[in-house]
């Protein structure tokens, strides 16, 4: 009975001085986790790159952008910097005009994989906005990607459904993806404008469109362009976006091949590509004199798409044949159709190339079929 009552009485005095430690520790760790916490709220993520600008100026000291056209923009040049990394990965050039958001109009990726934006031809772009500023009339409306559309309404002072950077798909690495809200908060200080809520909602009802059988997704553009004289403008890399949006519904995949002057080895190794992944068709984007860059539809349900109806596969019918929409202009990675149900004449844009050529202005679609 005696041992009993000292033993308790030794816990109490050691549950009473445990006690008031337990608490203490207690209150200090919720003061920790509330000071990390705030930290958290307080302290915003941030981009896992960065963009710095190499130089400014007009047009004409940047030849390589064939923008003599529009001497009265001004074209901002930024390297694409990774924290640990000297050499940049990307390259951008941005055109401004005075008050305005600028607009990104070339990229050139330093990287293995794409990343942000997809690299193409600038000469292909300035091509095009020649072409509408020359023959579509000034009321007409330019139906297409969020960056197309943005660069052409600043190219051609047409009217556009998107008008803000909208960033859809964001193209980064998986690695990225917890920065994904920081990213998109930091292109849109890059651009100078937010997103648009009402263009997101726009965008999201045109990118179904192109996801969808063709005749449906034909009826869904024109109830959102209306009864305006529209084009519609698709890009051959618009396949890499639309899968990334859609990857159950639109399998795409890609790669990269040198021009080595062999034509017939190239197409060989297409076809060996083809036949080991069992994908359905291809089609070829050119990147430069020296570089190709070849997209595949994994099946045949990818296919039957109103997006990859409008662009040349091998094997496949060429969308020269196609009778609604009318295809009224090509050049290199651009298509152009008519979205309304007839063309006056004088509006009919004219490419300088044959219509039958694939997105590669080296390789036609005969020669890789």
């Amino acid at each position: 009975m005696t041992a009993l009552t000292t033993d308790r009485r030794a816990q109490t005095r050691w549950s009473g001085r445990l006690l008031p430690s337990l608490g203490i520790l207690l209150v200090t760790g919720g003061l920790v986790l509330l000071t990390w916490y705030t930290w958290l709220v307080l302290t915003p993520d941030t981009a896992p790159y960065r963009y710095q600008q190499v130089t400014t100026g007009n047009v004409s000291e940047f030849p390589e952008l064939e923008l003599d056209t529009w001497p009265d923009l001004t074209i901002s040049q930024y390297d694409i910097h990774v924290e640990g990394t000297e050499q940049p990965v990307a390259q951008a050039w941005f055109g401004q005009r005075a008050n305005q958001p600028q607009v990104l109009l070339n990229w050139k990726n330093q990287t293995r994989e794409p990343l942000l934006a997809l690299d193409q031809k600038a000469s292909e772009l300035s091509a095009l906005a020649a072409a509408i500023d020359k023959h579509a009339s000034r009321d007409a409306l330019l139906l297409g990607w969020w960056d197309t559309s943005r660069q052409l309404a600043l190219l051609t002072g047409r009217d556009v459904l998107f008008h803000t950077p909208l960033h859809e798909p964001l193209i980064i690495p998986l690695e990225w993806q917890p920065h994904e809200q920081a990213i998109r908060a930091y292109e849109n200080q890059q651009a100078g404008t937010p997103a648009d809520p009402q263009e997101q909602e726009l965008f999201m009802r045109f990118a179904q469109s192109l996801v969808n059988p063709p005749a449906n997704g034909l009826d869904d553009l024109r109830q959102l362009a209306g009864t305006r004289d529209t084009y519609l403008i698709v890009h051959v890399s618009d396949l890499y976006k639309l899968g990334l949006m859609y990857p159950d519904k639109f399998g795409i995949a890609y790669k990269h091949y040198r021009m080595t002057g062999n034509l017939h080895g190239m197409i060989s190794h297409l076809k060996t590509e083809m036949r080991t992944r069992g994908y359905y068709t291809y089609t070829l984007q050119s990147l430069s004199d020296e570089l190709i860059r070849a997209f595949f539809l994994i099946d045949e349900a990818s296919y039957d798409t109103l997006l990859a109806k409008l662009l040349p596969f091998t094997s496949q019918p060429s969308p020269v044949e196609r009778t609604s929409p009318r295809l009224i202009y090509q050049q290199g990675g651009y298509w152009v159709y008519h979205l309304t149900a007839k063309a006056p004449a004088h509006n009919t844009l004219q490419s300088g190339k044959d219509s039958n050529e694939t997105t590669d202005s080296t390789v036609s679609v005969d020669q890789v079929q």
